[in-house]
């Protein structure tokens, strides 16, 4: 591929501050549109099992919004749209991860169906006669849990997943069914011609059309990026974004510092640089911070969950959720809570600029999962700790 001659060079700074503000954290938010306006927003917010403060779709609208009540995030995701029957106002996909998605973008999704389709080889063998009775059962019954549909695991193994499991996983997969809702972190299925609005219930856009527009919400939610950004944010394929990026309406720009070509939203590139910054605990899952190398070239900061990392190997915690502030990531906070006491089992910080802002993170989190105390039990710099302890208690008085 041809790359054009960028138009635009940006500082480092700049580019920064275009990806703060794409990704809502620098300006004002607009909190009209809520939970809502932060999905459409991002193009996709990441599912994960782990629960410490709360599940990384709730971390991600309150990293952005402040406090925000789960049951308003679950309605936001899953609720029926204003004035329509009980049809979710987004869907859950394989996007970066497993996301929840703008239900406007389902005809968008079509390319990864056909794929899933075509698929030769699965993991989990799908026994015979399974997929028809659960669209069967769905038809017949309405929304269904795995387990109302005959249970979703054969055994107590995570992985061990029945054959109904298998099928109505696969059928999500192809896009005959749809998670309608959650209940206790179950999927609850649904038939997609019940739960997806008419309209939107189509196969019929191609592969080049839905890569260009998955290329171009990319491009609006990174602000600036490289090749690999924009491939890693729908985890598309290079030469898929190869193929659509000179349509899909980002322009070339070079990037100080940055050794990698890159293109820009002109959006973004028109947008103000400066505006309110938010303080906050990121979620390891947050799409600020999903690709490790470009929060390396954006920020000088070197993130790596370690929940799945042996406990004697990990360097800052099982869930380590980094600080920022100021535009900036200052430091890390591994959390836990013990009845109504948000608990810091270690604190890594940036130099003693960063007290400030860890204590204020740390107190407005602990609002917001309704804790009353909060208490520090590792500094990676001693002599911070007494400083830290210091603010946290003065706010709490």
């Amino acid at each position: 591929m041809t790359t054009p001659r960028p138009a635009t060079a940006l500082t480092a700074d700049e580019a920064r501050r275009i990806a703060l503000r794409a990704q809502g954290f620098l300006g004002t938010p607009d909190r009209r549109a809520g939970v809502r306006g932060i999905l459409r927003h991002l193009g996709a917010v990441q599912l994960d099992t782990i629960s410490v403060l709360a599940r990384s779709h709730e971390l991600i609208p309150y990293a952005r919004l402040g406090a925000v009540g789960r049951t308003t995030v679950e309605n936001a995701y899953w609720g029926a749209q204003p004035g329509t029957p009980a049809r979710p106002h987004a869907f859950e996909y394989w996007s970066h991860a497993a996301c929840v998605l703008p239900i406007e973008e389902w005809p968008h999704f079509a390319f990864r169906r056909r794929a899933y389709r075509n698929r030769p080889h699965w993991s989990h063998p799908l026994p015979e006669g399974a997929y028809e009775q659960v669209i069967k059962q769905l038809r017949a019954e309405g929304p269904l849990t795995a387990t109302e549909l005959g249970g979703a695991k054969k055994t107590s193994e995570w992985w061990d997943w029945s054959g109904t499991k298998v099928a109505v996983e696969r059928a999500l997969m192809y896009g005959e069914v749809v998670c309608v809702e959650r209940r206790g972190w179950k999927r609850v299925y649904d038939l997609a011609e019940r739960a997806v609005p008419a309209d939107l219930l189509h196969d019929d856009l191609d592969d080049t059309e839905c890569l260009r527009r998955l290329v171009a919400l990319a491009g609006q939610s990174l602000g600036v990026g490289t090749r690999a950004d924009i491939a890693d944010y729908h985890r598309l394929k290079g030469e898929q974004v190869d193929a659509v990026i000179a349509d899909s309406g980002l322009v070339p720009v070079t990037v100080e510092g940055w050794s990698k070509p890159a293109w820009a939203d002109p959006a973004a590139l028109a947008a103000p640089l400066r505006g309110r910054h938010r303080t906050t605990l990121l979620s390891p899952f947050d799409s600020l911070i999903w690709e490790r190398a470009r929060t390396e070239r954006i920020f000088g900061f070197t993130h790596r969950l370690e929940a799945y990392v042996p406990k004697p190997k990990r360097i800052h915690g099982y869930f380590a959720m980094p600080v920022l502030a100021g535009g900036r990531l200052v430091g890390r906070v591994d959390p836990a809570r013990e009845g109504r006491t948000l608990v810091a089992r270690q604190i890594t910080l940036d130099g003693p600029k960063a007290v400030p802002a860890v204590a204020q993170a740390l107190l407005e989190a602990a609002t917001w999962v309704n804790c009353t105390d909060v208490r520090v039990e590792r500094v990676d710099a001693p002599e911070l700790r007494e400083p830290l302890t210091r603010e946290l208690t003065r706010a709490l008085a």
